[in-house]
């Protein structure tokens, strides 16, 4: 059924809807993306990991289909944490199948093979500097591979050359993809989501579990 709508509202002639929808998209998948890590690796609750890792991949894969810039930025994404080895858990696995999956059977806008690798590698170096226990040592490089700048300046310069395409419309580089600015502010969504997430991750996970309870209550009187 999800990918029947997808496949309606890719086909329809809404542009100006889905252009509403990016950045709200944006923000929904950086959140879940975090609550889906934290509800496995702080709390070990599959349950709810696996729910968050089902939203997230759903609005991402949203994302890829209905627009470039997207496309080319969460399959840089993949592809960087998979040659990282961090898609490591049900959680993540879960989430790529969905994504694979929508993409896959609805298909993705055109995307530069060069941004792609830009973005690949961006994402890979970030995941590799993450972990890195040198890296740990230095807090200024720590803090840099922390929230990800590697990948944030990536995207960055890429929209400031989609700014010089605008006011150049000639310029082309062949296999380069130029960003719209507005991908850069609708990804800092993204991560600004992802960190409140972190940040307030109890509360969200209080709340949530407790609105579980209220539904399995519900369910259970109307069983009886």
């Amino acid at each position: 059924m999800i990918i029947h709508f997808f496949k309606i509202l890719y086909k329809t002639n809404i542009g100006c809807l889905i252009n509403i929808f990016t950045p709200f998209f944006y923000a929904i998948s950086g959140l879940f993306m975090k609550i889906s890590d934290d509800a496995h690796d702080r709390k070990n609750n599959n349950f709810l990991g696996v729910m968050a890792a089902v939203i997230c991949g759903i609005s991402i894969g949203y994302l890829a289909v209905t627009n470039a810039d997207a496309a080319v930025i969460f399959l840089g994404i993949l592809i960087g944490t998979l040659m990282a080895w961090k898609i490591d858990c049900m959680n993540h696995i879960i989430s790529l199948l969905i994504f694979l999956g929508i993409i896959l059977i609805i298909g993705i806008p055109p995307i530069g093979i060069i941004t792609l690798i830009v973005c690949a590698g961006a994402a890979f170096l970030d995941e590799m500097g993450n972990d890195n226990a040198w890296v740990t040592q230095n807090n200024i490089l720590y803090n840099f591979f922390q929230y990800r700048f590697t990948l944030k300046i990536a995207i960055f310069l890429l929209a400031v050359l989609g700014l010089f395409k605008v006011l150049i419309p000639s310029l082309q580089i062949p296999d380069l993809q130029f960003l719209s600015f507005y991908t850069f502010i609708f990804f800092c969504l993204f991560e600004i989501s992802y960190e409140i997430a972190g940040l307030k991750f109890d509360a969200i996970y209080n709340g949530l579990e407790s609105l579980l309870r209220i539904i399995r209550s519900v369910d259970g009187s109307t069983n009886d």
